[in-house]
């Protein structure tokens, strides 16, 4: 068996799921997790934040939920409106991150939204993921070229054909995969002791 962690790094949920995730990677260290992006914010619904009037009011509601935290820098960001959420420049982060340090996958999501929601980074800017590799002491040269080149972008789509072969349509998304067998454990919100429950009745005979 095996996780797949279906996200989006500017999916406010898949922030405020961040904490979980940790929690579930610790307390379960013989099951793999696999780090796939979602496409949330591609194509025309890449436009300027203040486009959607719904993300303070939703941030309220993650923070309530989930206990996350919003950051002064971030919150600057929401403010002043302009930018713009590029999830496949996101995903290309990830694939390039992913590359470095596979087995700590989930880790790097997590940091990379980190760097989004709480200090204000932009996902689309190769120093960012200079900054998140050198915090996890990768090779953050390695990272920033991968980033900037082709790879990652085809990793990127990968991700998002991926996501789409899951049948994923809201992030956070995360099934347990046994097999043919995929069975969501956690969609949008979830604790880790309600994910602990879903994963012992899948193991039950």
């Amino acid at each position: 068996m095996k996780l797949i962690y279906v996200f989006d790094a500017y999916c406010g949920w898949s922030h405020g799921f961040s904490a979980t995730l940790l929690e579930v990677v610790a307390r379960h260290p013989e099951l793999p997790v696999e780090v796939v992006s979602g496409g949330l914010f591609t194509g025309p619904r890449r436009v300027p934040i203040r486009e959607f009037g719904y993300v303070q009011g939703a941030n309220a509601s993650i923070a309530e939920q989930t206990g996350a935290t919003f950051g002064e820098a971030y919150e600057k960001l929401i403010a002043d409106g302009s930018f713009v959420m590029d999830s496949e420049a996101a995903a290309r982060g990830v694939a390039s991150l992913r590359h470095a340090a596979p087995e700590r996958a989930a880790e790097l999501a997590a940091a990379l939204q980190h760097a989004f929601y709480v200090d204000g980074r932009s996902l689309s800017e190769a120093a960012t993921y200079r900054e998140i590799a050198e915090a996890a002491g990768l090779d953050a040269d390695a990272v920033v070229t991968a980033f900037e080149g082709p790879e990652a972008s085809s990793g990127a789509a990968d991700d998002f054909r991926r996501a789409a072969e899951l049948g994923v349509t809201g992030f956070p998304t995360l099934p347990a995969v046994d097999g043919d067998s995929v069975t969501p454990v956690a969609l949008g919100h979830a604790t880790a002791e309600e994910i602990d429950q879903r994963l012992a009745s899948l193991r039950r005979p």
